[in-house]
């Protein structure tokens, strides 16, 4: 059972901006509502132009959070597009390796750059949620689907198995103080979808948002992220994806069909195509760009055999549910279901 929650700040510093403080206090005030006692580490509430500038400090709270004997979960603030920049802080000198405990991690869109550098240290972590995006959600409550997951794994510390939701939410255009106790508008939910393959198949999960992923090879966000992550040896080799589960999920940015082609070709030349027992797919936030989507993962991923299914409730689009990472699975698109061991 989870008690002690350490709050990091590992990409976007925005959580300590002024303006945002009213959703702040939601989520704290429903964190102890759950009876959990919150670390804010030392530099999670800089604010964004501290964060952005201080990647070592960023780092440094990582490792503290690792270090503490009383934490029982590190909960990731947000994402943003730079955490990569905590690589030298974390691996010149094995830090992170020597730091790394058996705790929980949750996070996810820029989160997926944490969840491979805690993977490179064989850490099994859990991806689909963060503080700000579902903790702090301004709905009323927390959306029931996203609630769920969260409250099994602070409950459990572990997730059993994921069911598609029956609604989705559309995106909140809007975080302004006036949309506090507001929901989005909602739409019934097709379930998980069939691309091509076999219906059941199993392997451990890894993966993440598509966008970040891109990054690790393309550096036109930031030219030195391919060179770090190439020197680090951040992406699994070919060999370390045999007989994965690669879980792939699409931003908040809604990439252009002709943007997510590039992608989908970057990771095949990886060789992680020819080496996965099955491919996941988020939905897209506001289903925008599904149908080409879809025909660009069967077109481009050409393994006809290789299962690939489409529109989970994880990622950039609401509901949320938690993915753990690193864990065998099961998944049976016939019964709806993805089933984790113990």
């Amino acid at each position: 059972m989870i008690r002690n929650v350490a709050i990091v700040s590992l990409s976007s510093g925005i959580m300590g901006e002024e303006e945002i403080q009213y959703e702040v206090e939601i989520g704290f005030r429903r964190l102890r509502e759950y009876g959990l006692n919150v670390k804010l580490m030392p530099h999670a509430m800089k604010g964004l132009e501290y964060v952005r500038n201080h990647p070592e400090k960023r780092a440094e709270d990582l490792l503290e959070a690792f270090r503490d004997p009383e934490i029982d979960m590190i909960l990731c603030a947000i994402g943003g597009d730079d955490t990569y920049r905590l690589l030298p802080y974390l691996f010149d000198h094995n830090e992170l390796a020597e730091a790394v405990t058996d705790k929980v991690f949750l996070g996810f869109s820029d989160s997926t750059v944490n969840h491979l550098m805690l993977h490179k240290v064989g850490l099994k972590t859990f991806y689909g949620q963060a503080f700000l995006l579902d903790i702090c959600d301004l709905s009323p409550e927390m959306q029931p689907y996203t609630r769920r997951y969260f409250e099994e794994l602070i409950s459990t510390g572990n997730i059993q198995e994921i069911t598609p939701s029956d609604t989705w939410y559309e995106e909140r255009k809007s975080f302004s103080p006036e949309q506090v106790g507001t929901t989005t508008p909602s739409h019934p939910n097709k379930g998980f979808e069939l691309l091509q393959g076999i219906p059941v198949f199993s392997g451990k999960i890894l993966g993440g948002c598509i966008d970040s992923l891109y990054d690790f090879f393309n550096g036109d966000r930031y030219r030195d992220m391919p060179v770090l992550c190439r020197k680090y040896h951040l992406f699994p080799e070919a060999e370390d994806w045999k007989g994965r589960i690669i879980l792939l999920e699409s931003s908040e940015e809604k990439p252009k069909p002709e943007w997510y082609r590039k992608a989908l070709e970057y990771l095949k030349s990886s060789g992680v195509f020819d080496a996965v027992s099955g491919v996941l797919v988020g939905k897209p936030m506001d289903e925008t760009y599904a149908e080409e989507y879809k025909q660009l993962l069967v077109e481009l991923i050409d393994k006809p055999e290789l299962p690939i299914v489409f529109n989970l409730n994880i990622g950039h689009a609401m509901p949320r549910c938690i993915m753990p990472f690193g864990v065998p699975a099961v998944v049976d698109v016939k019964r709806q279901i993805i089933r984790f061991a113990d």
